[in-house]
Order: structure tokens, then sequence, then C-alpha cells
């Protein structure tokens, strides 16, 4: 009788350190799939925040980059406009120069010959 209460004893403790054990392992697998799925959230997240990032920079960037071409474009749009006037009001100058010039030969030539007529 003694002995069937010991084994009854020793098989409840067995038991107990079996429920025990089940539950340590339980408990710890538990909190490692916790502690990974954060560590996995959290590097999702800083993944997202360092992609927006780089996009957000690469954006701004190519942004700069667009308007300086177009103030460069500007730039020379309005230097060649300038040019152009220069060179429009050069020749026009020259032309009335030529004109000049050739309406005082014209009148000094009549003048001359009305002189020579008349003498």
């Amino acid at each position: 009788m003694r002995d069937a209460g010991r084994k009854a004893i020793l098989l409840a403790a067995a038991a107990a350190a079996v429920v025990v054990v089940v539950v340590v392992v339980v408990v710890v697998v538990v909190v490692v799939v916790v502690v990974v799925v954060v560590v996995v959230v959290v590097m999702v997240v800083v993944v997202v925040v360092v992609v927006v990032v780089v996009v957000v920079v690469v954006v701004v960037v190519v942004l700069v980059v667009v308007v300086i071409i177009v103030v460069v474009a500007v730039a020379v749009a309005l230097a060649a406009a300038v040019a152009v006037a220069v060179v429009v009001v050069l020749v026009v100058v020259v032309v009335v120069v030529v004109v000049v010039v050739v309406v005082v030969v014209v009148v000094v030539v009549v003048v001359e010959v009305v002189v020579v007529v008349v003498l």
C-alpha cells in the first residue's frame, strides 16, 4: 500500500513537472514569436521610412535640377534676345548712316552740277 502511494505521488510529481515544462516552453515560444514579430514590424517601418525619405530627397533634387535648367534656359533665351536686339539696332544705325551719306553725296553732286551749269 505504501508502495502504491509513493508511485502515485511520483506520478503526480512527474505529471506536474511535465505540465510546468510544457507551460514554460509555450511561454518561451510565445515570447520569442512576439519579439520576432515586433522586430520584423520595426524593421519594416524603418525600411518604409528610409524609402520615403529617399523618394522625397530624389524628388527635391529633381525639382532643383529642373528649376536650374529652366533658369539657365530663360537666361540664355534672354541673352539671345538681347544679342538679336543689339544686332538689329546696329544694322539700323548702319543703314541710317549709309542713307545719310548717300543723301549728302547726292545733294553735293546736285549742288555742284547746278553751280557748274549756272556758272
